[in-house]
């Protein structure tokens, strides 16, 4: 049984680990990775209709703890724990749940002191009692007194009658209905690297870059952690040590060791290998991927994710918050004739495509975690677009980005080189290390 300290508007954990609000989807399951064999029995809910309208949730049935994310920015905004019975809860170290102490009203007054008055909700018959980023849930079965109305102090049940909590939540703000998660705490920085926003730099012949906004943990006078904020740029045709540079080491540096698309490039029949093969820089935390030349070593392509569950590569990277201007190809009725197609990871396929004429045929794209082995969740759909490629998922949603340099003469099949074996095993991290049941929210 786990044993958890309550930190109101702030966390549910210990002293090794804790769950804290605004923390980032993958950093919560890196955390339950951890705790294999302590952990048991994890759930993923979502939508693939509705990603971004339904909550991401990672539930935890064993140990009745359900981890609520928001589905846009993927950061945790509201820590349940939906079964008491399942998990010792302490409060500025004194246990206030446990199998040796019942969370009763008076119990949850003695540890947290006095609040505003009750809520009684007749449809549920659940009384609720409301702290600044906590609540507590009692099932009553009849409508308290009104003699209630003065306080905690003042409620009153029949003698052996009191009820005991059934459900508590952890939330930022004073009312959990419009409760948000904040920003990312500095706890989970770990001296990372992360991206506020991505501008993709364009001119009349194509790409040139990047634009980054990004922020990692600084420091002050006082050595205390505070957040600093930079920008950063970069091109095609920097070299490793530029964007080193520029963005910092990667997360991980990836060599292609086979391509799958290779037999549709009009170059796949020419005898011989290459002696080097182009390797990536992957930056996990800022949802891209950087990929350099093998001969020149000079960047020839980036690829932006958007991290929408249902996809393959789902909680390898961070979504990357990226922003595209395009002239349009065709008029739209409700567009002006002058505007610009916006594209960022929140865009749908169908609107885009209306105002642009990308290649009319697209490559399936499918995954699979090794030989004979199916993907659940389906092929996606690559479309070409200039310098662009378009992944796109059966859901209309756009799972990345890929751009090229459009002067290295590359083509549309020669830019799918993500789909290797080595590189699909650091993809599956969601089921790394821990069985996690995928389930789809209705």
């Amino acid at each position: 049984m786990l044993e958890l300290e309550v930190i109101p508007e702030r966390s549910l954990g210990c002293d090794n680990w804790e769950f804290a609000l605004g923390m980032h989807f993958s950093q919560a399951v890196t955390i339950i990775q951890s705790l294999v064999g302590t952990i048991k029995g994890v759930q993923v809910h979502y939508s693939s209709e509705n990603p971004l309208g339904v909550d991401l949730i990672i539930n935890m049935p064993l140990d009745g703890i359900r981890l609520i994310f928001d589905p846009v920015v993927q950061r945790l905004k509201i820590i349940e724990v939906f079964n008491m019975k399942l998990v010792k809860l302490k409060y500025c170290g004194l246990e206030f749940n446990s199998p040796a102490v019942a969370p009763s009203i008076e119990q949850i007054e003695h540890s947290f002191g006095a609040t505003h008055p009750g809520i009684y909700d007749s449809a549920k018959q659940v009384f609720v009692l409301h702290f600044r980023g906590l609540s507590f849930y009692f099932p009553v079965d009849s409508k308290p007194q009104p003699g209630y109305a003065h306080g905690l102090g003042s409620l009153h049940f029949d003698s052996g009658k009191s009820p005991v909590v059934a459900k508590m939540a952890i939330f930022s703000g004073a009312n959990i209905a419009e409760s948000k998660p904040p920003a990312l705490p500095l706890q989970c920085y770990h001296s990372q690297i992360y991206l506020e926003s991505a501008t993709v730099l364009r001119t009349n012949y194509g790409t040139r870059g990047l634009r980054l906004n990004l922020y990692t943990e600084g420091t002050v006078r006082t050595l205390e952690q505070k957040k600093q904020c930079f920008t950063r740029e970069i091109y095609f045709g920097d070299t490793c040590q530029d964007v080193t540079s520029s963005i910092g080491s990667p997360s991980r540096v990836f060599y292609k060791s086979e391509d799958k698309m290779r037999i549709h490039s009009p170059s796949a029949q020419r005898a011989g290998q290459p002696k080097r093969s182009d390797f990536f820089f992957n930056y996990f935390t800022l949802g891209i991927d950087v990929l350099f030349d093998a001969n020149s070593q000079r960047v020839k392509k980036f690829i932006l994710h958007t991290n929408y569950p249902g996809h393959y590569n789902f909680n390898m990277y961070h979504r990357c918050e990226f922003q595209l201007q395009l002239a349009p190809d065709k008029i739209a009725e409700d567009q002006p004739i002058n505007s610009m197609v916006s594209v960022t990871a929140y865009s749908k396929w169908d609107s885009i495509s209306n105002r642009l004429t990308p290649a009319e045929r697209p490559v399936v794209l499918h995954r699979a975690g090794s030989t004979n082995t199916a993907n659940p969740f389906g092929s996606t759909f690559c479309y070409g677009y200039q310098d662009i490629i378009f992944e796109v998922m059966p859901n209309n949603y756009i799972a990345s980005l890929t751009i090229y340099n459009n002067n290295a003469g590359a083509n549309m099949y020669e830019l799918m080189s993500m789909n290797s074996k080595s590189y699909r095993k650091q993809a599956n991290s969601v089921a790394n290390n821990i069985e996690i049941d995928t389930k789809i929210s209705l």
